[in-house]
């Protein structure tokens, strides 16, 4: 099989990765890719973005399934494009990814549907927003409708925080539109959960938990990050909290996906927050998610096209998912200056001698030479038999890598 991988982040190279490992798949094209995915076996990156020069490459190359990694082109209706010329690809239609391109059209999904989460409002007007923060409850989650780039949320400690964030979204427009209407939302504490999920549109099988790790300082301090590490299975996720997940969340979304006709073959991705009064989601992502894509596809004891195929041809099951009885961590370098302006152009080293798996974020092959040119460079994955042992491999792994101003966690997984 001839495989095209849209996108160009940690995600993609590790998608690409864990499709090559079959023997079914022969060629990999990586759109745009990354200097990681130009080093990978059978990979070879093309410099293209735009949908119908993608689709042209697909048909006069005969591709036979395309994989895409980010949002944003499923958003724009990517898998309708392919679909319409007979192009095998993965992922949901424009209609359904309406579920993570406004906030709004999930919030009132989950509602219809009766899926477990936070009370909300939401706001096109940014006088009535402004009102509704005298008689709010604080902390309070100010939300852009649109995509941000996982940036456009603000947990507002007091009303004047909340005043400066709506502001921001909707008066300065920070986001580019994104933040024309927003959501305002409860806040609900506890600790959050990534579970990944396939769909074929007639079930839905969760892949294995994972826990990201969100702000750039150790114990949750700073700014929120697209992810400064991963760690799976996520140790929150026992039996019981996985069950309430099931009942409350995964059974009444498959059943608006349904009665939606939202056409849905591909990733659904659940965020989802652990309380004492319940597990409660949080978002849905369309996609799989970075990081926490690093860890989830090295447990992953299937064949990944497998898996894929089978969701293409309608015929999911849980005997086709099979998952490695391990704990996998994935610890993030980052760039210095990341999550504000970063330096670029650094010289990455020691990534032929790591003894664990890194996977290229934000770096760019220059003759055959790895240079930053990203906030998020590299994760480093470690698989070990239990979180302790995990944690200790990723850490010596990223210890033997390195480029100028490099910086992570101390603590991810702790």
């Amino acid at each position: 099989m001839k495989i095209l991988v849209i996108g160009n982040g940690g995600r993609e190279h590790a998608i690409a990765w864990k499709l090559g490992e079959s023997d079914k798949v022969s060629k990999i094209y990586c759109a745009p890719g990354n200097g990681g995915t130009s080093m990978e076996h059978k990979c070879e990156n093309i410099n293209l973005t735009d949908n119908d020069k993608l689709l042209k490459f697909a048909l006069e190359n005969s591709i036979d399934l395309t994989v895409v990694g980010p949002e944003v082109y499923l958003c724009n209706g990517i898998v309708d494009l392919f679909k319409s010329h007979n192009l095998k690809i993965f992922g949901p239609s424009k209609k359904a990814a309406t579920l993570e391109g406004s906030k709004t059209f999930a919030k009132e999904f989950m509602k219809k549907y009766g899926v477990k989460t936070a009370a909300y409002e939401a706001f096109k007007d940014s006088k009535k927003a402004l009102e509704y923060l005298e008689k709010a409850e604080y902390p309070i989650v100010i939300k852009a409708d649109g995509l941000a780039a996982g940036k456009g949320v603000v947990i507002a400690e007091t009303k004047e925080e909340g005043i400066l964030a709506i502001n921001d979204f909707m008066v300065n427009d920070t986001f580019g539109g994104a933040g024309k209407e927003i959501i305002i939302e409860e806040f609900l504490r506890g600790v959050e959960a990534s579970i990944l999920s396939i769909t074929d549109g007639n079930t839905i099988i969760p892949f294995i938990s994972s826990k990201d790790h969100k702000t750039i300082f150790e114990d949750n301090k700073g700014p929120n990050t697209g992810g400064m590490g991963t760690v799976a299975p996520n140790p929150y996720c026992n039996e019981s909290v996985l069950k309430a997940f099931k009942e409350d969340i995964l059974k009444p979304t498959l059943k608006g996906i349904q009665e939606e006709n939202l056409d849905y073959i591909g990733i659904i991705f659940f965020g989802l927050m652990i309380c004492e009064k319940g597990v409660y989601l949080l978002e849905y992502n369309v996609r799989m998610g970075d990081p926490e894509t690093q860890v989830v596809l090295p447990l992953m004891e299937s064949y990944f096209i497998d898996i894929i195929e089978a969701a293409i041809e309608g015929k999911l099951s849980d005997d086709i998912v099979k998952f490695k009885n391990k704990t996998a961590c994935c610890v993030i370098g980052s760039s210095k200056g990341y999550p504000g302006r970063y330096e670029k152009g650094e010289l990455i080293t020691g990534i032929d001698s790591c003894s664990e798996k890194v996977f290229i974020a934000g770096a760019d092959s220059i003759y055959n030479k790895l240079i930053t040119n990203g906030g998020r460079v590299l994760g480093v994955t470690a698989l070990g038999d239990n979180l302790e042992e995990a944690r200790e491999k990723a850490y010596k792994g990223i210890l033997q890598v390195n480029f100028n101003g490099m910086y992570y966690r101390k603590d991810i997984g702790k």
